[in-house]
């Protein structure tokens, strides 16, 4: 778990206008960094590069830099509203976090810079024959540079914010989130698994400051207060929850008559949902994207035959016994936190599906199929996969006219049940 400070900076770092800013202040100071040779480069320069020559360069990279960059500006403002419209608003944060067009955005918009700077210094005779010929070879490093980053974008262009691609990055986030829950889904704490019997009595409540989404929880800053008070903290809300001032997200057993301001300030809270330390959030994007490919509207089942697929590629990560160890081996023994379950998340993504796609055979075929390749894996798969199958099979039912196809699906959901059971008996 990172501290609250390292994800503050985790986040800034992703916004469009770090990378932009960077890369300008870069080509600022490589043209003005040739104003400076003639104080440590002395004698005679080797070349002597007139300022028409390159005043013309940069002329011609200042006026098609600042048209690329309007350019690429609205092919970006155009990704994002295809996201948006055609596979679903929570999306399109992680096409506004694409690292690949803010670095090409930010060479473009440093490269106009430098050729504006540029041209200013030579009109005005701040370059010496040593001056000229450094920004002619900055020129020239930055002709190699704008050209390897066209064909980059150009490349980019032919599938950002697609589809397939969108999909694939919400799976890429969503796998992220999992391989830190799934070896420790207490996140290095103790796992509370009955809140009720487990937190004491005498627990003093934590009410969060504001309304809103829990975006990052500081289990160290929160561990560390707890070994100095010889306290203990019980989360009853981790990251994703909705909380509000009337209810505690928190519950801290200590000798103290009043908690201070450093647990609140544990928790970091916005107005939406983070994909950070939230695979469920993932999985609930990864089931709109679904759910919309099979409206009325869009009628497009294989984009939801996909997120199936790729689901079941998902699951194969989790691990069923994670070894939270004793006591003391845990970093954060004094905290205790409610594990993620897996039937929330079989919910979260097999519900929607399941509902939205009840009266298409070819979605519930997957369905069903999917959910028969996780009961296989035994355990607490085989328990939500047959749950689960019989909740899609009950709405097919519903949905579908043709008998034939209601018979398919009962005999598919039958198989998920039989084999969900001989698991079950295994172990």
């Amino acid at each position: 778990m990172i501290s609250k400070w390292q994800w503050i900076l985790n986040q800034i770092g992703r916004m469009l206008w770090v990378r932009a800013s960077l890369f300008a202040l870069l080509g600022i100071g490589s043209a003005l960094l040739a104003t400076a040779s003639d104080q440590f480069w002395p004698g005679e320069a080797p070349i002597d590069i007139g300022s028409e020559a390159v005043s013309d360069i940069l002329n011609i990279l200042a006026s098609s830099m600042l048209a690329v960059t309007t350019f690429s500006l609205t092919v970006m403002v155009s990704a994002y509203g295809t996201a948006t419209s055609n596979i679903t608003p929570r999306a399109t944060r992680l096409l506004m976090q694409d690292t690949t067009t803010h670095n090409v955005l930010g060479t473009f918009l440093g490269s106009f810079l430098f050729s504006l700077v540029g041209i200013i210094a030579l009109h005005t005779e701040i370059y010496g024959e040593r001056g000229r010929m450094i920004l002619f070879a900055f020129t020239l490093l930055v002709i190699v540079i704008i050209a390897a980053t066209m064909l980059r974008w150009i490349d980019h262009l032919t599938h950002f914010g697609r589809m397939a691609d969108t999909t694939a990055r919400v799976e890429a986030v969503i796998l992220k989130a999992l391989d830190t829950r799934i070896d420790n889904p207490a996140i290095g704490a103790q796992a509370l698994y009955d809140p009720e019997r487990e937190i004491p009595p005498t627990a003093l409540p934590v009410h969060p400051g504001s309304t809103g989404y829990i975006g990052h929880i500081d289990i160290g800053e929160l561990s560390a207060w707890a070994e100095e008070n010889d306290a203990h903290v019980y989360l009853v809300c981790t990251t994703g929850s909705f909380v509000n001032p009337l209810e505690p997200l928190a519950w801290v057993d200590c000798r103290v008559a009043e908690l201070p301001d450093t647990i609140c300030e544990a928790f970091t809270i916005g107005s939406e949902r983070s994909f950070d330390q939230d695979p469920r959030f993932g999985l609930v994007v990864m089931a709109e994207i679904a759910s919309r490919a099979l409206s009325p509207g869009i009628n497009d089942p294989g984009t939801a035959i996909d997120v199936l697929g790729r689901v079941v590629r998902l699951f194969t990560h989790w691990n069923d016994n994670p070894d939270i160890g004793p006591m003391g081996s845990m970093a954060h023994a004094r905290i205790h936190v409610p594990p993620m379950q897996l039937d929330d998340l079989f919910d979260d993504i097999f519900t929607p599906i399941g509902r939205d796609g009840a009266a298409l055979i070819e979605v519930q075929v997957r369905l069903h199929k999917s959910l028969k390749a996780l009961a296989a894996r035994g355990g607490l798969f085989a328990d939500s996969a047959a749950k689960y199958s019989a909740l899609a099979l009950k709405r097919s039912e519903l949905a579908m006219e043709l008998e034939e196809d209601k018979e398919r699906l009962r005999k598919l959901s039958g198989e998920v049940v039989r084999l969900a059971s001989a698991k079950r008996a295994e172990s």
